[in-house]
């Protein structure tokens, strides 16, 4: 309990402060003439000011608070390597200890985990957090239990009571990090980019590592290859992209005796490969219903560089007409067939017949193309089954499929075999159908898959109209019939003629979303899209991921089509994840290729030194020993050697309030008077002797 003189005045304080200043005047008149009463008279005026000023004494009942600390501890990534785990978990523990030995003072903890978003550690956020939640009169102490490395500085609250800084990690660490300082996402084929590597060390390097490190680089998961690079230097790493759409460019430093942490020694870098120009050599064996067609459709994508190379006279045609006469400028025949077929993307071969046009070395350079790596697509005819037939020339050597001659006629819709409802390339086609189905066609090439040849889409009879095969490190494509412009001209509805061809072009050009068997993640905002693509029938065995850790887990995926798997896996951290499954593997960065939390590692006081000395907080280092707690008085010096302190606040919570007069009215009214006779009788007496 404790009281306090509390006024309520009956005037204004500004009128009693006048009348004040009149008794003042009064009563220094009477000093001045003399009055011996003068004292009495000044006390009871004062006594009349003290009645109208109304004074009262308040008593409260108070019920002691008890004074709150508060613990911020930092779980993030960071916080992981090392033994700083284990030297925050002792922090606490003693933090508590100390807190439950003292008297009235309660511990709130907190604990920080990763910012969403590679935000990194928002130590300031959550201390701003801990403080609005408790009254601030409350609050004795603020403890951050961490490594140091904040990243919302901007952030700091003012605080009422010192924080403090408990470090964990060790002096003697060091690390060395990876760094791409520079990774374009789009490059153009066959065109190299330079991509800026760095490696740098931080901390004391101990004796015996050298100044190189070791680095590894791989692409889409494949086998590593092995460099020496010297650290401390930006090392410039031209680039040039093996294939169309996504490279997953892995970067990996080999560790070094005593490093703090490998989460840092690898990056990934997807660059989406584009190409310049898709370049076609288009050869038509004769004019029918169906060359404009591909021709349009060639054409009417500029991405396409197309050279059409057409038959428009068989030299068994006898007009009489020179033959050096038939056109101004002769078609460099050899120039593309010899000197420039590399250059080519894709050859297309639409009824072509064995007319003498093209020596048969200019068809052996062809087939010698494909094996090399290049691509062709032959779109057959009637003419496939003749003795003039593209399957009695060289060709025959790479062609998946044996024909017998027949040529099938009457209506048909084109089909996709079981295979082909599971291969890339055919797979969802059915999808993009009008309604009725596609459009018929009326004309087909019996032919007989052999070899390598995938059957994906039929025919009539059942027979296989569409042969996908690889031959060498080259690719070729049957289509056995040469109807497939009703699709392009809208013939009943039409059919996905345009889409078929991307799909072919794209995976003769061994773009990797339309290989057979693929293996890709795809990183959300905190999840993995993994997704499995198999011409099995079975379904495929579960995914092992190794996350950036090194914790293995066994992911089982879900079958979403015919040969399409796939799942949305949480991931734990961010960071570098390793795909695998039988001879498939890949790689993929959740977050950032470097995330925050690891851009530097070393434990430091440095960037939190400025706020803890405006609290007057301080900072111990874990390592070397657990502080003491200790109480301060508020504005003293709150930490020391081997100890740390917090300020007792001292708050209260009032219960009851009671006011009660120091003097009723009429006894303020009869002191007055009291002292005024006392003034008159002392002036009377000191008259009468006069």
């Amino acid at each position: 309990m404790s009281g306090v003189l509390v006024f309520s005045p009956l005037l204004p304080w500004p009128l009693l402060a006048g009348l004040g200043a009149v008794a003042l005047l009064l009563v220094g008149l009477a000093l001045a003439r003399g009055l011996a009463g003068w004292p009495w008279r000044g006390l009871a005026v004062l006594a009349l000011l003290a009645a109208l000023a109304n004074p009262a004494l308040q008593q409260e009942d108070r019920k002691p608070l008890s004074d709150i600390v508060i613990a911020v501890v930092d779980e993030s990534a960071s916080q992981s390597v090392g033994d700083r785990a284990a030297q925050s978990q002792a922090a606490l523990a003693r933090l508590r200890s100390e807190v439950a030995a003292l008297p009235d003072t309660e511990l709130r903890e907190v604990t920080l985990r990763d910012a969403p978003g590679d935000g990194g550690t928002a130590l300031m956020a959550a201390l701003t957090e801990a403080l609005a939640a408790e009254p601030r009169d409350r609050i004795a102490g603020a403890f951050l239990i961490s490594d140091g490395r904040a990243h919302d500085l901007a952030l700091s609250p003012a605080s009422p009571a010192p924080v403090h800084l408990m470090l964990t990690g060790r002096r003697a660490d060091w690390d060395r990090r990876l760094i791409v300082k520079n990774a374009p996402a789009f490059a153009i084929l066959g065109e190299p980019v330079t991509l800026t590597l760095r490696v740098e060390d931080e901390g004391q390097v101990p004796p015996g590592v050298t100044g190189l490190a070791d680095i590894s680089i791989a692409v889409d998961g494949g086998a590593p290859e092995w460099y020496a690079v010297p650290v401390g230097e930006d090392l410039d790493l031209p680039v040039t992209l093996p294939h169309g759409g996504q490279n997953i460019l892995q970067f990996e430093l080999a560790e070094a005796p005593g490093e703090l942490t490998t989460r840092n020694n690898a990056s990934v870098t997807t660059i989406n490969g584009v190409r310049d120009r898709l370049r076609v050599l288009l050869v038509s064996g004769e004019p029918h219903a169906g060359e404009r067609v591909w021709r349009n459709l060639l054409k009417s994508d500029p991405s396409v560089d197309l050279v059409h190379f057409t038959i428009l006279r068989p030299p068994e045609k006898q007009d009489g007409i020179p033959v050096d006469e038939l056109s101004l400028i002769a078609f460099p025949t050899r120039e593309l067939f010899v000197e420039k077929i590399e250059e080519f993307d894709l050859i297309i071969f639409d009824r072509y017949r064995l007319r003498g046009i093209l020596p048969t070395q200019y068809l052996e350079n062809v087939r010698d193309y494909v094996q090399r790596g290049g691509t062709v697509l032959v779109a057959a005819g009637p003419e496939f089954g003749t003795a003039d037939s593209l399957w009695r020339s060289p060709l025959a050597d790479i062609l998946p499929v044996t024909t017998t001659s027949r040529v099938l006629e009457g209506g048909f819709r084109p089909g996709l075999t079981d295979l082909g409802q599971r291969h890339p390339v055919t797979q969802g086609l059915e999808k993009l159908a009008p309604q009725g189905g596609w459009g018929r066609w009326f004309r087909q090439i019996e032919i007989a898959a052999r070899g390598q040849g995938q059957v994906v889409m039929q025919g009539l009879e059942g027979k296989p109209l569409l042969v996908l095969a690889r031959e060498g490190e080259g690719r070729v494509a049957v289509l056995a019939s040469d109807h497939a412009w009703l699709w392009g001209r809208g013939y009943e509805g039409g059919g996905p003629q345009l889409e078929l061809l991307r799909r072919l072009a794209h995976w003769m050009l061994k773009e990797p979303e339309l290989e057979e068997e693929t293996l890709a993640a795809v990183p959300g905002e905190e999840s993995l899209r993994i997704t499995r693509h198999t011409l099995a029938a079975v379904p495929p065995p579960p995914v092992e991921i190794t996350g950036p850790d090194g914790q293995i887990a066994s992911v089982t995926l879900t079958e979403r089509g015919p040969g399409l798997f796939s799942t949305e896996w949480p991931a734990p951290l961010v960071g570098l994840y390793r795909l695998k499954q039988g001879d498939l593997a890949t790689v993929v960065a959740l977050g950032p290729p470097a995330p925050r939390e690891f851009e530097q590692t070393l434990a430091s006081a440095d960037p939190l030194r400025p706020y803890l000395e405006t609290t007057g907080g301080g900072v111990i280092r874990l390592e070397e020993g657990l502080p003491d707690l200790r109480t301060v008085g508020a504005g003293r010096v709150a930490a020391g050697r081997g100890w740390l302190g917090i300020t007792p606040r001292g708050a209260y919570l009032t219960q009851d309030v009671r006011i009660s007069e120091v003097l009723p009215p009429w006894l303020w009214l009869l002191l007055a008077a009291s002292l005024t006779l006392v003034a008159w009788l002392r002036e009377g007496r000191m008259g009468a002797r006069r």
